[in-house]
């Protein structure tokens, strides 16, 4: 379950970290809600790779889960604070990208936290 996820998180950042650098796919923010540039890609890119290598174990996947709630939380938590830009000023976090960060996080905590104790998925 929780290889899984993290394989499929994986997967969608590398997806998305990739599809950023197309620019008919982002002429107007990717899939015309969200603004991403080249340091915005990267990270989808750094966060798609770390989640296909924890995949590798039951206690990496847990510890990506984890990572992935906190630091998109935070970001989430960043944006409803008031629109900004991070990471040299270029990462920006407002309208549809906080409730994506947000979302990410919630589902990430769920599968991670959430569901790390339950017994059915004991390793």
């Amino acid at each position: 379950m929780f290889v899984q996820a993290a394989r499929i998180f994986g997967i969608v950042f590398l997806l998305i970290g990739i599809l950023g650098f197309i620019p008919a796919a982002t002429s107007n923010g990717l899939f015309g809600l969200f603004p991403v540039d080249t340091w915005h890609n990267v990270v989808h890119l750094v966060f798609g790779a770390w989640g296909l290598l924890a995949a590798g174990s039951r206690a990496g996947a847990l510890v990506y889960l984890k990572g992935v709630a906190v630091v998109y939380g935070i970001l989430a938590v960043l944006g409803l604070i008031g629109p900004t830009k991070i990471l040299f000023d270029r990462i920006a976090l407002h309208g549809p990208t906080v409730w994506l960060h947000a979302g990410l996080a919630v589902v990430a905590a769920y599968i991670g936290i959430g569901l790390a104790d339950d017994p059915k998925f004991k390793a």
